[in-house]
C-alpha cells in the first residue's frame, strides 16, 4: 500500500492512503536516505510503501520504502550539530510567520530559513503576524522589513491571525496546494491555522511574558486535509536555524540579490568579501542591498551558526 505521512512521533507514523484510510506505521529496519544524516529518516509530506501486519488484534502498517522526494525543509539538529532535522518534504509552499516582538523574529533567522527554501527551490511568503497590536514605531518596522523582501522578490503580506486580517488572502495563495506554516514558538501559528480552518482547532498558548518567547503547542509536524482543496502543515516553533551542508561558494546562489550581481564581479569565484572590483559591495555601499542581508550572508559565510539564537537586528 502506498500512503502520504500526516503525522511523526519519532517512532510512529501516521500515514493516510488516497482512499482515504489512515494507519499507524513504523519503520521496517533503519533507513539511509542518500546520504543525509537525519534524525527523522521519514518526514511528514513524504510518499511511502508500506505492508500491514495484525498483532494482539490491532491492524499496523511496517514502512519498507520511501519514494523520491520532490523538495524539503531541513536543518541542523538542535541536541546534534552533526545530524540534521528534516521538518517536512515535498512541499508546494511555506509561509514563514514574522512578528516584529512579542516575540521578536531577527533578520538572521529569517535569512537562514530563507536560504534553505532557496536551496531546494521551495517558495517561501512572509507572512507578518500580530499587526493588529503593534504601534505606529512597530508598524514603521514592518513596512521597513517588508521593503527589503519585496524588492528582492519575496512576496510580503501583514496579517492578523485574531482579527482575520488578510486571513482570505492566504487561504487564496494554498488552494490546490500543500503549504508549511513555520516560525518561531508564540508568532501566532496555531492561531492563523484556526483563522483559516476553525474546525481543526488547534492548541493555542500565551506568551510567555518572563521570556517574551512562545510556549510549544505543537510537539511534532502535522498535516491537515483543508475544507477547501488544500494541505498543511503545521510545524512546532523553531528557535534556531542552522543552515546544512553548504560549501562557501555556494551560498551567495540563495541570496537572489547576490546570484543576480556576482556575474558582474571580476572574479568568477568572488566571495563579496575584499575582492577588487565586486560588484555586490558597490550594490552595499550604493544601499541597493540591505546591509541586515549581507551580515546574515557574512554569519553563513563564516559558519557562525552558534551565534543565530543571539544575533541583534538593527537598521543600520
Amino acid at each position: 500500500m502506498t500512503g502520504h505521512v500526516y503525522k511523526s512521533t519519532g517512532s510512529w507514523y501516521t500515514v493516510k492512503t488516497n482512499l482515504g484510510h489512515t494507519y499507524e506505521c513504523r519503520i521496517k529496519g533503519k533507513f539511509r536516505l542518500k546520504g543525509i544524516k537525519s534524525t527523522n529518516p521519514i518526514s511528514v509530506g513524504d510518499v511511502v510503501d508500506f505492508e500491514l501486519e495484525t498483532d494482539n488484534n490491532a491492524e499496523t502498517g511496517v514502512i519498507y520504502n520511501i519514494h523520491d522526494r520532490r523538495n524539503y525543509i531541513v536543518r541542523k539538529s538542535v541536541n546534534l550539530s552533526k545530524q540534521t532535522h528534516i521538518i517536512a518534504a515535498n512541499l508546494d509552499q511555506v509561509f514563514l510567520m514574522i512578528t516584529i516582538n512579542n516575540p521578536p523574529t531577527l533578520t538572521s533567522f529569517i535569512d537562514r530559513f530563507l536560504v534553505t527554501a532557496e536551496a531546494y527551490s521551495i517558495k517561501t511568503v512572509l507572512l507578518f503576524n500580530k499587526i493588529d497590536t503593534y504601534d505606529e514605531e512597530t508598524l514603521n518596522e514592518v513596512r521597513f522589513l517588508a521593503h527589503i523582501y519585496r524588492k528582492i522578490g519575496y512576496e510580503c503580506i501583514g496579517v492578523s491571525a485574531k482579527t482575520g486580517k488578510n486571513v482570505d488572502k492566504v487561504k487564496s495563495l494554498m488552494l490546490n496546494k500543500t503549504s508549511m506554516f513555520s516560525g518561531h514558538s508564540g508568532v501566532g501559528k496555531s492561531t492563523l491555522v484556526n483563522a483559516i480552518e476553525p474546525s481543526l482547532n488547534i492548541k493555542t498558548k500565551e506568551i510567555s511574558i518572563q521570556h517574551s518567547q512562545g510556549q510549544h503547542t505543537t510537539t511534532f509536524a502535522e498535516m491537515f486535509d483543508l475544507s477547501f482543496d488544500a494541505k498543511i502543515i503545521d510545524t512546532p516553533g523553531i528557535k534556531g536555524f542552522g543552515i546544512v551542508d553548504m560549501e562557501q561558494e555556494e551560498i551567495g546562489d540563495y541570496f537572489p540579490e547576490i546570484f543576480k550581481l556576482k556575474q558582474d564581479c571580476k572574479f568568477n569565484n568572488c566571495l563579496h568579501l575584499k575582492e577588487p572590483k565586486c560588484a555586490v559591495k558597490e550594490a552595499l555601499e550604493n544601499d541597493e542591498i540591505a546591509y541586515s542581508r549581507y551580515r546574515s550572508y557574512l554569519q553563513m559565510l563564516e559558519g557562525e551558526d552558534e551565534h543565530y539564537r543571539t544575533d541583534i537586528w538593527d537598521k543600520e
